[in-house]
């Protein structure tokens, strides 16, 4: 073996252990340290963080309540009816909050929602 190449796995490294090689993750983000959560005025958040956040959009149609003998009896073509209007904006929710309403379009043959009203943080600062 050579000066310039690397060992081999030896029989006790088991699959765990490769995968703490830090030389594999040059290519990805850095992980955020503690300097990352650091306030950089006092009450703000470093906005870089906040942006590399993950939340889930959900747009909700309608809801029903229904007893669970119904429930069981439903099958394909059934029909539900929901507590919406038609024509009545739909809600816009990130992580179950709804944060704006608005109406579906076409967009490259997906569906998107066209927001017609969002709603003001402190309206929503209530629900929480």
């Amino acid at each position: 073996m050579s000066d310039n190449t690397t060992p081999e796995s030896t029989p006790e490294e088991g699959p765990a252990d490769a995968l703490l090689n830090p030389n594999e993750f040059d290519h990805a983000e850095p992980l955020p340290n503690s300097q990352d959560f650091k306030l950089s005025h006092p009450g703000n958040i470093n906005a870089d963080v906040l942006q590399n956040i993950s939340v889930t959009l959900a747009i909700e149609v309608g809801r029903a309540n229904i007893k669970i003998k119904d429930l069981m009896r439903l099958t394909q073509g059934s029909v539900v009816e929901l507590d919406r209007i038609a024509g009545e904006p739909l809600d816009l929710l990130v992580n179950e909050t709804v944060v704006a309403q608005g109406e579906v379009v076409l967009v490259n043959d997906r569906y998107g929602i066209r927001l017609t009203r969002v709603v003001p943080s402190t309206e929503r600062l209530k629900t929480l």
